[in-house]
């Protein structure tokens, strides 16, 4: 074996003992007995490829630490979910590279059967809570995106006062997430899929009011207006993203169209309230 060869297949063998432990330490923090058993069974296999592949190298490699921390983080911050579909992206490209070496390592072709088929398990067994009520998460947080920067941005110009702007904007925000809250509540009682109506309103709630705290804080850091409102579309576009970004790999959906999708609604609202609100301030002569 040639020394290009030894060094792709270490290369491999790094990766099968890094995702060893990452699977080990998730499941150490699964309290579903299913989805940990599951874990645990892969990481049972990524140790096996890992010995395949050390009888080609004879040597031992040791794990990244840095990437199973990573991952061991992300998981408990985002979710097991989140977790194993970034992984996922990971171990895509990991398969691309083994069908390389298919003809040097003949085992190599087992491995790829073996990790298609971790997927799939992995994709089956996900029962996440948060993955259920994310429909409420998106029904606030798009509200908000939509409603407030409209409104804020008609606000900016109508009241020609940043506090005043931030102080009314957080009563229509406050407001609006109460509202929001109480129908997603009384939507899901009726529709009756085994969701909590309580929990799913409290997750649009929640995510209504983060929203409005973002797109409101430029008001409150800054009295000049024109300054605010490019923060506030700014911190708007970011909240998009960060969300579109979880959503897309969670659900594994297209980021492109979701994140182009929702930034257009929300500016465009955004651009129209603008005009109107300086209209009103125009025609009505409000002096603040």
């Amino acid at each position: 074996m040639n020394a290009e060869i030894q060094k792709k297949i270490l290369s491999f063998q790094k990766n099968e003992i890094t995702e060893y432990f990452i699977y080990l330490k998730l499941a150490s923090i699964e309290k579903n007995a299913k989805n940990r058993e599951v874990l645990k069974n892969v990481a049972s296999d990524e140790r096996k490829h890992y010995d395949m592949l050390k009888i080609y190298t004879k040597e031992d490699v040791a794990p990244d630490h840095f990437k199973i921390w990573k991952y061991f983080i992300i998981a408990r911050v985002l979710g097991l979910t989140f977790g194993l579909k970034l992984m996922e992206g990971g171990e895509e490209k990991a398969q691309e590279a083994y069908g390389k070496m298919t003809s040097d390592v003949p085992e190599v072709a087992d491995i790829l059967k073996e990790e298609g088929a971790h997927e799939r398990e992995l994709l089956e067994m996900i029962d996440e809570e948060r993955l259920k009520y994310i429909g409420s998460v998106v029904l606030g947080l798009n509200d908000a995106l939509v409603e407030l920067t409209g409104a804020l941005a008609g606000l900016t110009f109508a009241l020609a006062n940043a506090r005043i702007v931030a102080t009314a904007g957080a009563i229509t925000g406050i407001a609006a997430s109460l509202s929001m809250a109480a129908s997603e509540f009384l939507s899901t009682k009726s529709e009756g899929e085994g969701k909590s109506p309580i929990k799913a309103s409290v997750y649009t709630g929640i995510a209504y009011v983060l929203t409005v705290t973002i797109l409101i804080l430029p008001y409150l850091l800054s009295d000049n207006l024109l300054i605010s409102l490019s923060l506030m579309l700014v911190n708007a576009v970011i909240v998009i993203f960060a969300f579109t970004f979880y959503i897309s790999v969670a659900k594994g959906l297209n980021f492109r169209k979701r994140f182009l999708e929702m930034v257009s609604i929300s500016l465009g609202v955004a651009a129209l309230s603008f005009l109107i609100g300086l209209g009103v301030r125009f025609l009505l002569n409000v002096k603040v």
